[in-house]
């Protein structure tokens, strides 16, 4: 059960999921032991370093500009600001700092030249620096890599049945060609998704097989419960339970077995005691800080009284990794090439997008 495979079914994970909960809950935490310290939890700080104004049309995000909601937009953050909060992370127990611009893809020219060399600052601090900014080429992944970069995240969301009542304005096949463009160097991928969107279990199934599928698996997987935000599409999205998360984070353990399960938004609605279930289920890896890009999460000392309290230490950076090299700006073997990729827009209509798009405009 716990060696690596490519060609789970999504029977074989459905039945998984649905196991009598003591018989899954072991079989996670022994597969998790064979694979992990189980006292050892990664703890990472998301920066949203470019606020709102996405062109998507994402129905959870109340960081596309369609939808009217109260997340106050902000130009691309300064070098120093940025590694001003980068040593606040350091200092609070965090080892890697997590980038996100809401971009739908990466655009050369001097604003993704700001991103490398946050890259290259938050790398000599030496801690792990990963960035989600949408899209990107074969040569931005490269150039993201020489500038230091340990990660990148783009998560699948979801399962490629259910992609197409989410989100209208990409497809799914382009997230998985950014993760291909990202193995083509020595970063690492971070990819998962988001549950209580709607979904079927059979789509949390799909998403999972798409993930086991990846040849190597993610090396990092968030597993988020959807954080219903007012002017979005899912406002009304009922939460999901924590049985519901404990679930999935089981489930992933088993299929992604080397993967780090990163337990990520939605923690502020779970307990401590809910919490717990899902580290010794698998999840070994969290978001600290009080937000995760626009929306809440646990304050810092509160994880940290949390470990406390569970015998949890926070993991070293490059435990997994090691640490990669930076190379100068000045001293780049990639350069800008301007492209203009056409990533697809697929053009279809999704009703509980447009009528969010309606509300916002008749807030105006």
């Amino acid at each position: 059960m716990s060696e690596t495979r490519h060609n789970w079914t999504k029977q074989e994970i459905l039945d998984i999921y649905n196991r009598p909960l003591m018989e899954l809950l072991y079989d996670a935490a022994t597969i998790h032991r064979k694979n992990h310290d189980p006292n050892t939890v990664q703890v990472s700080t998301l920066l949203s370093i470019k606020t709102g104004g996405c062109p998507e049309d994402c129905g959870y995000c109340p960081q596309a500009a369609r939808y009217h909601t109260d997340i106050e937009g902000n130009d691309l953050m300064t070098v120093p600001h940025v590694k001003a909060q980068a040593l606040r992370a350091k200092a609070s127990g965090s080892s890697r700092v997590c980038m996100g611009a809401a971009w739908r893809n990466v655009k050369d020219g001097p604003e993704f030249d700001q991103v490398l060399e946050m890259v290259r600052t938050i790398n000599k601090l030496d801690m792990e620096v990963c960035c989600t900014l949408g899209m990107i080429t074969e040569n931005q992944a490269k150039r993201l890599a020489e500038a230091g970069l340990y990660a990148y995240n783009h998560n699948l969301d979801t399962s490629e049945d259910y992609y197409k009542d989410v989100i209208s304005t990409r497809a799914f096949e382009d997230r998985l060609d950014t993760i291909e463009n990202v193995r083509k160097t020595n970063v690492t991928v971070c990819s998962g998704g988001i549950i209580g969107m709607g979904e079927k279990l059979e789509d949390r199934a799909g998403m999972l097989v798409a993930l086991a599928s990846l040849s190597p698996q993610p090396e990092s997987t968030p597993i988020n419960a959807l954080v219903p935000v007012e002017g979005t599409p899912m406002e009304d999205m009922e939460p999901v339970s924590i049985w519901d998360m404990v679930r999935m984070v089981a489930t992933t353990r088993i299929v992604l077995p080397e993967t780090q399960v990163r337990l990520s938004a939605g923690r502020t609605q779970m307990s401590r005691e809910g919490q717990a279930m899902c580290f010794f289920a698998g999840a070994n890896s969290i978001f600290a800080g009080d937000k995760l890009l626009t929306t809440p999460n646990p304050d810092v000392n509160d994880d940290m009284e949390m470990f406390k309290l569970l015998g949890l230490n926070p993991q070293k950076p490059f435990t997994k990794v090691s640490q990669p090299k930076t190379v100068e700006a000045s001293d780049s073997e990639y350069q800008t090439l301007g492209e203009k990729p056409k990533w697809t827009r697929p053009g279809h209509k999704i009703e509980r997008n447009e009528v969010a798009k309606q509300k916002a405009k008749l807030s105006e």
